[in-house]
């Protein structure tokens, strides 16, 4: 009996609580999910790592013993000098010395990747006035930015998804929800071709290092505004038309967002995400049951000064039936 009682009381607790429990898994398998891929990106890139460091040495090493009179503590200083000024987009090398990283072009790309949130990280501010504009400029710049491609979404959304889909199943009758799936699909692949397949294979065409993997993976990271920086087109040595290609790299890149920004939330108005989303959220009130919490609280109001008053009315009852002296009597 008392175990019968104790699992009728777990099960009505895990329903009434059914939300908190979807997100309690929620938490658990997003750190699932950072540890997993903490383990591949060590087991995968730690070799490669460790290759390198050993090659690094060994260079190093055989330097020093072809340039006996240059010692280590001279050459760690210049490689250190050497290696601040490139976190900060300035090579010493020679055939990289024609590119200039704060001409107007290059400060417009820049700047649309402060924005975007991006942030590639191959070329930041100098001087103390640069870094402190930066930050009132991306104070400014990224709600502006957010508020800008809210708005042009939601424009896009009502001739790119709603009305589509409107029509279709209303001139041919077909499931609204069947319609809708087709549609997100069809318009993630359109997505994928235009502003991935196509721009990474362009990329491999002008970018004399880059793959079409490598490609792929700059459209990926930076649409996706990641923006490692490991790879950033146009910093190539002679680079042909550098002034255009940056304006056309900077015109891609807010295009593909605002484009990437119209599929998510295309995906996101399908019914069956939204059933999904619930799962993990608050459930919020309904007017019944904020009708019943009122009504509640206004018949306890209602009891409580209705005894008040009785006891009031009894006090006087008592007081007007005390006993009045008569002289008479005496």
């Amino acid at each position: 009996m008392l175990q019968s009682l104790a699992s009728n009381s777990c099960v009505r607790l895990i329903q009434n609580h059914k939300s908190t429990w979807y997100f309690v898994s929620l938490i658990l398998g997003y750190l699932l999910y950072l540890i997993f891929g903490a383990v591949v990106f060590s087991s995968v890139e730690l070799p490669y790592e460790d290759q390198l460091r050993q090659e690094l040495r060994a260079v190093k090493k055989q330097f020093l013993l072809e340039n006996e009179c240059l010692s280590e503590e001279r050459l760690e200083r210049f490689l250190k000098k050497a290696l601040d000024a490139s976190n900060y987009g300035v090579s010493i090398l020679n055939n990289a010395s024609a590119n200039w990283n704060w001409d107007f072009t290059s400060s417009l790309f820049f700047a649309s990747t402060v924005l975007s949130t991006t942030g590639y990280g191959h070329t930041a501010p100098l001087s103390d006035g640069g870094k402190a504009f930066c930050i009132i400029y991306s104070v400014i710049g990224i709600p502006f930015t957010l508020l800008f491609l809210t708005a042009v979404v939601q424009r896009i959304m009502v001739f790119s998804t709603r009305r589509p889909v409107t029509y279709i199943h209303t001139r041919w009758g077909l499931s609204k929800q069947l319609v809708a799936i087709v549609h997100a699909t069809l318009l993630g692949m359109l997505a994928v071709s235009c502003f991935f397949l196509i721009p990474a294979a362009i990329f491999s065409a002008l970018e004399e290092n880059w793959n079409f993997l490598e490609s792929f993976y700059f459209c990926f990271i930076s649409l996706s505004t990641i923006g490692l920086g490991d790879y950033v087109p146009g910093e190539a040595a002679n680079q042909k038309f550098r002034e255009l290609y940056k304006v056309g790299i900077t015109v891609y890149l807010i295009l593909g967002l605002i484009v990437m920004l119209v599929v998510l939330e295309t995906f996101c108005e399908l019914q069956q995400l939204k059933q999904l989303r619930k799962m993990f959220y608050l459930k919020k009130e309904k007017p019944q049951d904020r009708l019943a919490i009122l009504e509640h609280d206004h018949l306890s109001f209602t009891t409580v000064s209705d005894n008040t008053s009785s006891k009031n009315e009894d006090k006087a009852k008592t007081f007007l039936s005390v006993p009045t002296l008569d002289g008479d009597t005496g």
